[in-house]
């Protein structure tokens, strides 16, 4: 499939960390991509900018395509007449890992990609990730010990309460403290109130892709 846009990494290194219309937009899409998969007993195991691509599909712009499921696993419930082991070996990108993936876990399940949709949030709104090293181990360990910092400390527009606590409950140590699936998340994110500053309708993707449209890269 030749895709028309421009990944999530290259968006906020472009463009800048994202009004919170168009995240909540564009992370209410990565929800219901990945209840298919999770729906299918897949968990992606590599959720992050480069592996989400925000694309013009037809005459509708804004769509979200999420990208790479070559680390996927598939839950112990949909293997029952398989055979062999799954490599627990921790492969993916440390700064979206979840902590159960850092140490190695072998019970990771779909919350594990919950947790990267909020790293993906971080980024989006702040242009940083959650935690700021380029050392794979010291972020690992960042992941499993580490209180993140709220996203309204580190954002330059405004982040609403309601966001910040959903971020923050998306990075919960525990998966038991997480929203336990991607539907429940998408839920919670159509609540969140955007700052009529920060809407993302048809109106302002209509505007966006008509002034940068042609300066997006085409990948295949």
């Amino acid at each position: 499939e030749l895709l028309d846009g421009v990944d999530l990494q290259n968006l906020v290194e472009r463009w800048g960390p994202q009004p919170l219309g168009r995240v909540v937009r564009v992370l209410e899409q990565v929800c219901s991509s990945l209840a298919e998969a999770h729906d299918a007993g897949l968990v992606h195991l590599d959720v992050k900018p480069a592996n989400v691509f925000l694309c013009r599909q037809g005459d509708e712009a804004d769509v979200v395509k999420v990208l790479d499921f070559g680390l996927v696993k598939v839950h112990s419930e949909h293997r029952k007449d398989e055979e062999g082991t799954f490599d627990d070996l921790v492969a993916g990108t440390p700064a979206y890992m979840s902590p159960e993936r850092g140490i190695g876990r072998a019970d990771v399940d779909a919350r594990a990609d919950l947790y990267s949709v909020g790293c993906l949030a971080f980024w989006l709104l702040t242009g940083r990730t959650v935690f700021d090293t380029d050392a794979a181990m010291a972020m690992l360990r960042h992941h499993v010990q580490t209180a993140p910092e709220r996203p309204s400390t580190l954002a330059a527009r405004p982040i609403p309460l309601e966001m910040d606590h959903l971020v923050l409950q998306c990075l919960a140590k525990d998966p038991e403290h997480r929203p336990q699936d991607a539907r429940e998340l998408r839920r919670m994110l159509q609540e969140i109130p955007i700052p009529d500053d920060q809407v993302w309708g048809d109106r302002e993707i209509r505007a966006w892709w008509s002034e940068h449209g042609e300066r997006v890269k085409m990948v295949d």
